[in-house]
């Protein structure tokens, strides 16, 4: 049974994602809201966050970058360590390009999302290095199985989406984001072609057959706006 996945963001007030780039919040640091975005996070209780690749580069500050998803190519199943952390750090990497000197990020248990192409090689680097995996299909695309695993495998119940534009798009046109939770911030980017929530190409049309139903808002300290919404099918 795949994992209930909340799309958990945080955006100024024009929806886009980079906070070192909002105008200056009155009375507050940045950092104030960068806390109370992890703050309110941790109380959506879930049990995972997923990013992709090159979020989960700058996380583990991998610097090798190469894949080495070449090579024999045994049968595929997932592996869970046996050492894991209650929760995980999921990060997408279909091609196998990262590498990890450690298992884990702060107090999460690291996961890869792979594609079942990864050599032998790769995942024996990965189960050396304490990282869990699963499989999203032969090219690591197939994100319903991907997040199938991650329920079946990895026992992950709900399942924090802290994507970028296009990981987020891909996620919503495929109907597997059950909630969204958006933290606005007051603070204004303003810049044309900066990254909003959502961004997929238009002939995908990520958000068709979507519908936002109000869940809750709630104003924080600092006077940012936390909204929730359940993402139904349209009728």
């Amino acid at each position: 049974m795949r994992p209930r996945i909340i799309c958990h963001m945080m955006s100024s007030i024009d929806g886009k994602l980079h906070p070192s780039r909002y105008s200056m919040p009155h009375g507050f640091d940045r950092r104030h809201f960068v806390t109370q975005y992890e703050n309110v996070a941790a109380s959506l209780g879930g049990e995972g966050w997923l990013v992709g690749r090159v979020t989960m580069a700058e996380i583990v500050k991998d610097e090798r970058g190469a894949s080495i998803a070449t090579g024999d190519i045994g049968a595929r199943s997932a592996w869970l360590n046996p050492d894991r952390k209650p929760t995980f750090a999921v990060g997408l990497d279909p091609d196998g390009k990262l590498h990890y000197a450690r298992p884990t990020v702060g107090d999460d248990q690291i996961a890869a999302v792979l594609g079942e192409h990864v050599s032998d090689a790769y995942l024996a680097e990965l189960r050396q290095s304490g990282v869990s995996y699963v499989f999203a299909g032969k090219d690591g695309h197939d994100l319903e199985a991907g997040v199938d695993a991650l329920g079946e495998t990895l026992g992950i119940k709900t399942l924090l989406l802290e994507g970028g534009a296009g990981i987020n798009a891909a996620f919503l046109k495929a109907g597997l984001i059950d909630e969204l939770s958006v933290l606005i911030c007051p603070g204004i980017d303003g810049v044309r072609g900066i990254q909003t929530i959502f961004e997929g190409p238009e002939a995908g049309n990520p958000g068709y057959g979507r519908s936002l139903a109000f869940k809750s808002v709630e104003t924080l300290d600092g006077g940012s706006v936390w909204v929730r919404y359940n993402v139904e099918s349209a009728a």
